[in-house]
């Protein structure tokens, strides 16, 4: 059989004169998503949780001023939707409390995602400039028609916010949200594990951090004031109305492109650099005999972002001393019992959990 062949010539002449072609070569290759779990498929700490900090992994609730507690929740994405048809199947959802006081001045109700630095400033975004991009994506549900904010927020140098909004959202009815933000002369990123950039994404502020004159799609300093512009309280007085979120895509370039699906396996990995939670019930960790104490070594599977914060929460000492971790560092950890008065192998830890959040 013949094979039509075309010139290196006429293909190099093809792709130049493509603005597409030029932004997907860019995208062309692994790790293109700076955003780790975008998916929401991770939730190492469960599934369900009404407390503020992380629930889904490198996803961060905070509130203030609440006079009922939200519930946050990995849940399952509806089949023949938007993000399904996508590839999507857990979405991350917030379900409101009941605010019977309404809207304070005060009230405060966000989510967060933190990224480090240095992946910012190795992402291949000039930064600095103006004519160069980084574009978030996201689909969102809300069972409130409504208009909502978010802002970037720098956190080396002269901290900066560039406001957006996602125009109004039909309710119960998923949209997808994609916004490019311009490089500026202003930003800073520091190469190292810091936190250096956060998506800030607002369900209510009130008028203590929201300022009338805002504008938006524009970088200016960071204040605590003037975050975004005033916003509508309508989805937070609402008793039980829910937001949810899922595909969370942030790309260098102008262009969304289609979301960088990972295995499970994948993402758990990243996602283990912060946090990493062993729950070994029924397969004991002894700790064995080492000049009158009884210790043992615990390597994790991945370096984590710094040393990390160990937390035993399910531990059998049989009778001698607490157990305890020491000599922790990025890699691994030591676990000792100073004395014991057991004649096996029956102390052990089987639940702890190591955070090494930004």
């Amino acid at each position: 059989m013949a094979l039509t062949t075309v010139s290196s010539d006429r293909l190099s002449t093809n792709v130049k004169t493509s603005n597409l072609g030029t932004e997907l070569k860019k995208k062309v290759g692994q790790n293109k998503n700076l955003i780790i779990n975008g998916a929401m498929q991770i939730a190492q700490r469960g599934t369900s949780s009404t407390s503020t900090g992380y629930l889904i992994d490198r996803v961060e609730v905070e509130y203030t001023g609440l006079d009922e507690a939200a519930t946050v929740a990995q849940v399952d994405v509806a089949s023949g939707t938007g993000p399904y048809t996508s590839g999507f199947r857990k979405a991350y959802k917030i379900t409101n409390g009941n605010q019977t006081s309404g809207a304070g001045a005060g009230d405060r109700f966000q989510t967060f995602l933190k990224l480090e630095a240095q992946d910012i400033a190795n992402s291949g975004w000039d930064y600095t400039s103006s004519s160069s991009f980084i574009t978030l994506s996201f689909w969102v549900k809300s069972s409130v028609a409504q208009n909502f904010f978010g802002y970037l927020r720098t956190k080396d140098g002269t901290g900066q916010r560039y406001a957006f909004e996602t125009g109004s959202l039909t309710a119960d009815t998923w949209t997808k949200i994609t916004k490019t933000f311009p490089g500026n002369a202003n930003l800073t990123f520091n190469n190292d594990n810091g936190e250096g950039l956060q998506i800030n994404l607002q369900h209510f502020s009130g008028t203590d951090f929201t300022d009338s004159g805002v504008s938006l799609n524009a970088w200016g300093a960071y204040a605590s004031g003037t975050r975004t512009p005033d916003q509508t309280s309508t989805w937070y007085t609402t008793n039980d109305s829910t937001l949810e979120y899922t595909g969370f895509q942030l790309e260098v370039g102008s262009v969304a492109t289609d979301f960088e699906h990972k295995t499970f396996a994948e993402d758990l990995n990243l996602c283990q650099r912060y946090f990493i939670k062993y729950d070994v019930t029924g397969v004991q960790m002894n700790l064995n005999r080492s000049g009158g104490r009884r210790t043992a070594n615990v390597f994790f599977p991945t370096e984590m972002r710094t040393n990390p914060t160990v937390t035993i929460t399910t531990q059998f000492d049989d009778g001698g001393a607490t157990i305890s971790a020491d000599n922790v560092d990025e890699k691994m950890l030591l676990f000792i019992q100073a004395s014991s008065n057991a004649s096996n192998d029956a102390p052990n830890v089987s639940v702890f959990t190591a955070d090494a959040e930004l």
